[in-house]
C-alpha cells in the first residue's frame, strides 16, 4: 500500500512555492501536490460510499 503521507514537515520555501517532506517515507513534494492528494482521497471515499447499497432496516 502506498504511503498516504500522514505526517509532513516544511523543508523549503521559494517565492510562492513550499516543499514538504513526509516523515514516514521521506518523499519530498510541493505542498500543493499534498493538498491535491487529500482532495483526491476524499473524492474516492465519496465514490465508494455511493457504490454501497443502502443498509436494510429490520
Amino acid at each position: 500500500m502506498a504511503c498516504k503521507h500522514p505526517r509532513v514537515k516544511v523543508v523549503s520555501r521559494e517565492e510562492d512555492t513550499e516543499f514538504v517532506e513526509c516523515l514516514e517515507c521521506g518523499d519530498v513534494f510541493e505542498s500543493s501536490e499534498f493538498k491535491d492528494m487529500a482532495i483526491e482521497e476524499q473524492e474516492e471515499g465519496k465514490d465508494e460510499e455511493e457504490e454501497k447499497p443502502p443498509a436494510r432496516r429490520k
